[in-house]
């Protein structure tokens, strides 16, 4: 891939947004005085700081290529692809699932930075540089595995009674198994449907997006690239 002058730049650009914004925002999550956690490394059990930690290292290693001018392979770009779609999950997510439901402190700086910022950026700097990629459909299967990851680690600490705060053993709502709702139930209450259905809910959501992402992609590099 050789990138023009001006999209070198903005991915630079971009890369260190989402680099900055993601490291301070898990900082701040780090060191939040928030008696709700139990101590401070918890936070690091949720989908949150881990997809916000894997997209930043995808930055940095993203600009260290293009820095050193290194061959970038297709791999590479498959990997870039689940990176933005976890991070993409985890700013919609939080923005009209979980924010809504959250009486104060929804839209505090570390909130923003790991919901927000860091998320726009990296689906930005994703079109930036990826429309000189010829993606495969078959690309889209690998945007499920971080999620299907986390929900078999969440479902082991909500088995194994790992506490994600002081008083769950689940880090989400709608991965509280023993709601009202339960697995395939209903409740006119919060989680409203059971855990099975959020989750086919999300996974739909995420493969989605896969398939949005490509093609956009697609169009973009139609009648930006193959000229």
């Amino acid at each position: 891939m050789k990138l023009s002058f001006k999209r070198k730049i903005t991915t630079i650009i971009l890369k260190l947004i989402v680099i900055i914004a993601a490291l301070i925002g898990i900082i701040l999550s780090a060191t939040s005085s928030s008696e709700a956690f139990m101590g401070e490394a918890t936070v690091f059990m949720y989908f949150t700081i881990q997809s916000n930690l894997a997209i930043l290292l995808i930055a940095l290693i993203g600009l260290c290529l293009i820095l050193l001018k290194k061959d970038i392979k297709y791999v590479w770009y498959v990997i870039k692809l689940v990176g933005t779609v976890s991070i993409s999950l985890t700013g919609l997510a939080y923005c009209f699932v979980l924010a809504p439901t959250m009486e104060s402190g929804a839209w505090k700086m570390t909130n923003v930075l790991t919901h927000v910022v860091v998320p726009l950026s990296a689906v930005i700097d994703f079109f930036v540089v990826g429309i000189y990629t010829k993606y495969r459909r078959i690309d889209i299967l690998y945007v499920v595995i971080p999620p299907i990851l986390y929900l078999i680690y969440a479902g082991i600490g909500y088995v194994a009674d790992w506490k994600f705060t002081k008083t769950t053993n689940y880090p989400y709502f709608f991965l509280n198994w023993g709601s009202k709702a339960g697995a395939f139930g209903f409740s006119s209450k919060l989680p409203y449907i059971g855990v099975v259905w959020w989750i086919l809910l999300l996974l739909g959501l995420v493969i989605g997006l896969g398939y949005l992402y490509l093609f956009i992609i697609n169009k973009l590099r139609k009648k930006y690239v193959e000229l």
